[in-house]
């Protein structure tokens, strides 16, 4: 039996992302632990930066800077199209979606893309990782003017929105500080990275593991998903995976209109489809009121697992044919 299931096509990663919504679900990391899980989970993706650093070279990183054509891409799919799709979800009110669950359905249209996990698939998948980290970083920090702009814009929230300027010198401390580490690093522990190659791929899945635990937390600990019915959840759940659908099939036809690389398209399929629960939770708690913050982060929730374990299935395959494709090393 155990040898007939290991033979079974079923993707490990997969299988380790569901292991941990489920635990987070039974044992959410809640007080202390919280606080210790979110340090580590910082560390971890600190490491992982690092390690892209030591990996790249200097010719490298200098031409993901120079694909201005693929980052604008990027950022025209995270901030025009996601938000025009957005807009159109609002014919859904009220037979599918309740107002507060559009509010949040629009907001999650308006974030910028994530970073590390959109980096780490990129990485997965064989796909150009210099031009990831630039579109990706370009996003965040785009995002952090343009998000509460497109809210007062689109939304009429009412109020002038704070803005976070601890986003920026995160950014900096967390991803491009420990890169521009290894990048300085690189002469001396370039080939002992390069023979552990196994030690990039495991904290590559580690860090997103450790995303998934700590965002599914939040969401038990705040109880996010008890604050609609069942079949309220299941419909923006639904409505979630059409919308990441349709994002990653424009990504993918303007990548080949474009007439991308593999390694670009790769890029603007994660760097393109994916929205950054970590800064869309903070700008939240700025732009809407208290009482109503919890369930305006539920589709942004949801979505956020639901492109990791969709990413997790497409990058193991994209790496599988890449691998194939160069042959036994």
């Amino acid at each position: 039996m155990l040898r007939r299931l290991s033979a079974l096509p079923i993707d490990k990663f997969l299988l380790a992302l569901l292991a941990t919504v489920a635990v987070a679900t039974v044992l959410p990391a809640a007080g202390t632990a919280a606080d210790v899980l979110s340090v580590v989970t910082k560390a971890a993706i600190a490491l992982l930066f690092w390690l892209y650093g030591t990996r790249l070279s200097p010719q490298q990183a200098l031409a993901g800077l120079r694909h201005w054509q693929l980052h604008l891409l990027v950022l025209a799919v995270t901030f025009v199209v996601f938000p025009v799709l957005g807009l159109i979800a609002r014919s859904l009110v009220p037979t599918v979606l309740t107002i507060d669950l559009y509010t949040g359905l629009l907001f999650l249209c308006l974030v910028p893309s994530t970073v590390q996990s959109s980096i780490a698939f990129t990485s997965i998948a064989r796909g150009n990782v210099s031009a990831a980290i630039v579109s990706a970083s370009v996003s965040n920090i785009v995002g952090v003017v343009v998000t509460p702009l497109l809210v007062m814009l689109l939304m009429h929230t009412g109020g002038v929105p704070g803005m976070d300027p601890t986003a920026i010198r995160d950014i900096v401390v967390q991803l491009l500080l420990p890169f521009v580490a290894g990048q300085l690093m690189r002469p001396w522990v370039a080939d002992w990275i390069a023979r552990h190659g196994a030690l990039t791929r495991v904290v590559d899945r580690g860090s997103i593991l450790l995303v998934v635990y700590t965002a599914f937390s939040i969401g038990m600990t705040r109880h996010i998903w008890t604050t609609v019915t069942p079949w309220r959840v299941a419909a923006v759940a639904v409505i979630s995976a059409v919308l990441l659908a349709l994002v990653m099939a424009i990504t993918v036809v303007a990548g080949q209109l474009a007439e991308f690389s593999r390694a670009d398209r790769i890029v603007l399929l994660f760097c393109g489809s994916k929205k950054s629960l970590a800064s869309g939770l903070p700008m939240a708690l700025v732009l809407f009121p208290a009482a109503t913050v919890g369930i305006t982060m539920l589709p942004l929730m949801l979505f956020h697992q639901i492109q990791l374990i969709v990413c997790a299935v497409i990058a193991g395959r994209l790496a599988r044919t890449a691998d194939a494709a160069a042959g036994p090393a």
